[in-house]
């Protein structure tokens, strides 16, 4: 009984631990601030928020230093603060670089689904999923800095449209596979990974300019209606 009554305590010690939130330190030096994780196996999942749909990261267990409980005073922001912050990063990033923001918020969306602290099996992390030697050539010295992420995304970003002279679909491929891949193969390599991100990409960003045509073509309807509402003679008139 008393065993028991030990492991029901650890376990609400556990739980209350969780809900204030854990920091998971890596051993590339970098931390994942999250709600709670779950080892399974090679495999350890964190769990971003305590929301079922706040997303979770997959980190590979041996990339996992320690645990430790997240600092009170470092509360998640709300969905709605990450989701306008980040069009703000975006849009400024965008301006800066020449770069329609439409397309680096679909090459984000791909990369992380919007997770600035995405980190893949491969080490690539944040928002645009910087390696981290492509992180060290463009000045970025932390990743999931959403801010600092975006910015040195959208210069390499811009850097392959340069490159290849404004082809969206070479410069997606090479950000996925690497400008040497596109180059030994001419265009998109053969890869099923590089296929299928070049065209979600190149998916949402277009569903993204077709729903911004739909509504330039309603507002511009309104105004004609408008406007030929304020020509009509008044009722009696002469």
């Amino acid at each position: 009984m008393r065993r028991f009554l030990q492991v029901g305590l650890l376990g609400l010690l556990i739980a209350s631990r969780v809900h204030a939130g854990e920091v998971a330190n890596l051993r590339n030096g970098f931390s994942i601030r999250h709600e709670r994780h779950e080892t399974l196996g090679d495999t350890t999942r964190l769990y971003m928020g305590a929301a079922p749909d706040s997303g979770y990261v997959d980190v590979a267990t041996a990339q996992i230093e320690s645990f430790e409980p997240a600092p009170s005073d470092q509360q998640p922001a709300t969905q709605a603060q990450q989701t306008g912050d980040l069009k703000t990063i975006v849009r400024s990033a965008g301006a800066r670089n020449q770069v329609d923001a439409d397309f680096i918020a679909s090459v984000i969306r791909a990369e992380s689904a919007n997770n600035p602290r995405a980190l893949s099996p491969k080490g690539a992390q944040g928002l645009m999923q910087l390696m981290p030697q492509t992180a060290s050539k463009l000045g970025v010295k932390n990743s999931f800095d959403a801010a600092e992420n975006v910015d040195g995304g959208v210069r390499y970003l811009r850097e392959l449209l340069l490159l290849y002279n404004n082809d969206m679909v070479k410069a997606l491929a090479a950000y996925n596979a690497g400008p040497q891949r596109v180059q030994q193969y001419k265009g998109v390599p053969p890869y099923r990974e590089t296929h299928a991100y070049v065209a979600r990409v190149i998916r949402d960003y277009n569903r993204k300019k077709l729903a911004e045509r739909k509504n330039q073509r309603n507002e511009s309807s309104q105004k004609a209606v408008l406007a030929q509402g304020a020509t009509l003679p008044r009722a009696g008139s002469q």
